[in-house]
């Protein structure tokens, strides 16, 4: 059978993967990390990494399913999405085709990663001939914008990721443009919810560095707390819009916060995936 290969990417947030990499251990055949063999960053900054993370992982992976997949990723010639790009690409082929190809980012936690292989499994006849019927398989991101006070604020609508392909020809980030296949699966998504130096930090590096002002996006973000996220609307980095609300909960850890969660609200409908995916079998139907 076709294998459940997991890649990670490992550069500045490195520290998260201890939270990304155990919610899809157990079910993952394979979980490869790509790491820069000069520890170069998509904007060609050099990132420290402290040794006892690799004790960390290696006292982790009790099953022996962990790979570090060094290579050199960047390429100074590209702009940093372009780099983004070039290394999801490798990691795929790396990954081997002919098996799911996952690719899941530091600060992204599936929630029942499970589910997500069962509806993967649900199509495996795509891994045959893949290169001829590419598709891509997304879930949902809850998106956590910041902790303050006794919890957290996130975007009240989950917008939807692409996760897995069964053909890694990136175009965008995970967007090989390819029919897309619409899940009933969440992932909370530690885009935001970090110290400021943190968030200067992950702007300056990741593929959207050239896109971000950002000045003007932390303007904002400072002003907000637990009192006040409901008196501002238009939150997201790139178009402002896409993010229009927050919300808030409880809990002062990942573990804490997803107890407190109330997913149901954040789940698509039955409806909203069938429309979405009848249209997008529709579109590719001729292609």
């Amino acid at each position: 059978m076709s294998k459940i290969q997991v890649g990670f990417l490992m550069s500045y947030d490195y520290e998260l993967l201890k939270k990304s990499i155990p919610p899809v251990y157990s079910k993952a055949d394979s979980i490869f990390i790509a790491l820069d063999k000069d520890h170069k960053t998509w904007s060609g900054k050099t990132i420290e990494i402290d040794p006892s993370f690799f004790t960390w992982l290696e006292n982790f992976d009790t099953d022996k399913k962990i790979t570090i997949y060094k290579d050199f990723f960047y390429d100074a010639s590209l702009n940093p999405m372009e780099n983004e790009v070039r290394e999801r690409k490798m990691l795929g082929q790396k990954m081997g085709i002919g098996n799911w190809l996952i690719q899941i980012d530091s600060d992204e936690y599936f929630v029942n990663f499970k589910n997500f292989v069962k509806d993967l499994r649900n199509n495996d006849h795509y891994l045959k001939r893949p290169e001829k019927n590419q598709v891509q398989i997304a879930g949902f991101f809850i998106n956590l914008y910041k902790y303050v006070e006794g919890g957290i604020l996130y975007v009240d609508e989950s917008r939807n990721q692409k996760f897995a392909t069964n053909y890694p020809s990136y175009q965008t980030g995970r967007n090989t443009r390819k029919r897309v296949i619409y899940t009933n699966n969440l992932v909370l998504h530690e885009c935001l919810s970090r110290t400021e130096a943190e968030i200067k930090t992950k702007f300056e590096n990741w593929g959207h560095s050239h896109q971000v002002n950002f000045k003007s996006f932390i303007t904002k973000w400072r002003k907000l707390d637990h009192t006040n996220y409901k008196d501002y609307q238009n939150f997201f980095y790139l178009e402002p819009e896409k993010w229009k609300n927050l919300d808030f909960v409880k809990g002062n850890s990942i573990s804490e916060i997803s107890d407190n969660l109330e997913y149901k609200s954040l789940m698509p409908s039955p409806l909203f995936l069938w429309k979405k995916n009848f249209g997008q079998w529709f579109k590719f139907l001729f292609k």
